[in-house]
């Protein structure tokens, strides 16, 4: 197998500095061993206007079949398939192993990590990439499908069968040309398209697809999977078509593409439509005003380990961090991206060692149960239940109430009676374009009573914002309390630990 890198600079940014982002020299052949074989990476031409890595990746069949999904028989257990294992065209056509390798060999670069040039790292860069031979199941109108929307410019040539017999007609085999200028990818980008997709274009993994296969995928992808139009052939085929593995990468990809498309923020939409009802004084934000509320029902809970699920960009992990009641805050989002920019927010790694012991920041799936938010005295869903389809709700609604289990819960949600006092909002529109739907007080409600009655709850209701006589305030907030009434706060934790 056998790929090249090539990009363009000028004397002020000569294009070697390529070695230096790919972390290998351009005067020396390097060879690094996989576990199907041995990678080597040369630079066929090293200037200061043009520089060219090339990835070699000698496979060892032997290897393959050892490591590989099973040995003896074949697929579809025919003995002749048992030669395939060892006669194909695996050494010589990309494929999930030559992305194997990229990934090995080219890890830091794959990250945008370069100590020698780290504003290089960051700098989107001219790059040419070609692939001489790549099985593409669909051919070059699913290439051009999957390269396209990221940026690239596609030349897929299909391979002919036989040269001198044209009426044989195509193999499924193309030359890949991949070109893009600068201004638009970094290397680490690039890298990161051809890890996920040289596979998908094979659709055959050479290797047991475990479940961490997912956490792999949605890593490589952040970013620009959430919104690919090939969303679904790129998730079924890289995991191998596993049923529960697709699905769980589906949701979490459209959980990613909520919350990357509100990192517009909400805080700044609110802010907008309160510069609409201004009068001779500024007036509070929405979103100050709905922090505050819930800093109050926190307060009054008297809770000291609480979850913000949905944290987003951590507004509301910073002014719990200024009051020192609370000595564990830990924040939940489904975005890397988000929690990012939140602990960039909060200054982590700045933050003197005993704050930083108060707060967490981590990547979860409110669909999905997880141990880790078990045993804390609150939890705040601020803005986040509209953001998901209405069949995904009664599994946020188990994971919250029905698996962690805090003492108190806090949910706040738009209030779709209010938007009429809006003028600049169209009639029938959400107040934000990924917000699935909006409840009127009497939806919200019927709802709340529902998760407090099925998961052992009480319930009251809150205005948050100026209430309107005719259609509520702004945003509503119910205030879930569990019911069990020996539990005081604090106490779940040791009550966990005391059972272990």
């Amino acid at each position: 197998m056998f790929l090249t890198i090539s990009t363009t600079g000028t004397p002020e940014r000569p294009a070697t500095d390529l070695g230096f982002l790919l972390h290998k020299h351009p005067e020396k052949a390097q060879a690094f061993s996989t576990s199907y074989g041995t990678a080597h990476v040369v630079y066929p031409e090293a200037s200061d206007e043009r520089c060219t890595a090339a990835l070699l990746l000698e496979v060892d069949p032997v290897a393959l079949v050892r490591r590989g999904k099973g040995k003896g028989k074949g697929r579809g257990g025919a003995p002749d398939a048992a030669l395939a294992q060892y006669v194909n065209d695996r050494p010589y056509a990309a494929s999930s192993l030559l992305a194997v390798a990229l990934s090995a060999v080219f890890s830091s670069a794959m990250r945008g990590v370069c100590a020698a040039r780290p504003e290089r790292a960051a700098q989107p860069l001219p790059l040419r990439i070609q692939v001489p031979a790549l099985p593409a199941r669909g051919g070059a109108e699913l290439v051009r499908g999957l390269f396209e929307p990221l940026g690239w410019t596609v030349e897929a040539t299909p391979v002919p069968l036989d040269e001198r017999f044209p009426e044989w007609g195509e193999s499924r085999y193309v030359r890949l040309v991949l070109d893009v200028p600068e201004g638009r990818l970094t290397l680490g980008e690039a890298l990161r398209h051809l890890y996920v997709l040289l596979p998908v274009l094979d659709d055959a993994k050479h290797y047991w697809v475990s479940p961490d296969e997912v956490d792999k995928l949605l890593r490589a992808g952040e970013g620009w999977l959430a919104a690919h139009p090939e969303q679904k052939v790129i998730t079924d085929r890289y995991l191998a078509r596993r049923w529960s593995l697709t699905r769980e990468a589906r949701e979490r990809l459209e959980l990613v593409r909520l919350a990357e498309a509100d990192d517009t923020d909400v805080e700044e939409i609110d802010n907008a439509v309160d510069e609409e009802t201004d009068t001779d004084e500024q007036p509070v934000p929405l979103a100050v005003r709905r922090r505050t509320a819930i800093l109050a029902e926190l307060a009054a809970s008297g809770a000291s380990r609480v979850l913000d699920l949905g944290c987003g960009q951590g507004q509301l992990v910073q002014e719990l961090l200024k009051d020192v009641r609370y000595t564990e805050i830990v924040g939940v989002d489904v975005s890397v991206r988000a929690l990012t920019v939140a602990a960039r927010r909060l200054k982590l790694d700045r933050m003197g060692e005993r704050r930083a012991e108060r707060v967490t920041l981590t990547q979860g799936s409110l669909a999905y149960t997880d141990k880790r938010l078990k045993g804390y005295d609150a939890a705040v869903l601020s803005e986040v239940v509209e953001h998901l389809d209405i069949e995904r709700l009664p599994a946020l609604e188990y994971a919250v109430f029905g698996s962690a289990r805090p003492r108190t819960v806090l949910v706040t949600t738009p209030n779709v009676e209010y938007n009429v006092r809006w003028e600049t909002l169209p009639a029938g529109h959400a107040r934000h374009g990924d917000h699935r739907f909006e409840w009127t007080r009497e939806e919200f409600r019927a709802w709340a009573h529902r998760v407090a009655e099925r998961h052992g709850y009480d319930v009251r209701f809150e205005p948050v914002g100026d209430e309107d006589p005719e259609v509520g305030p702004p945003t509503q907030l119910a205030a879930f309390t569990r019911q069990d009434k020996n539990a005081t706060p604090g106490n779940d934790k040791k009550k966990e630990v005391r059972a272990a």
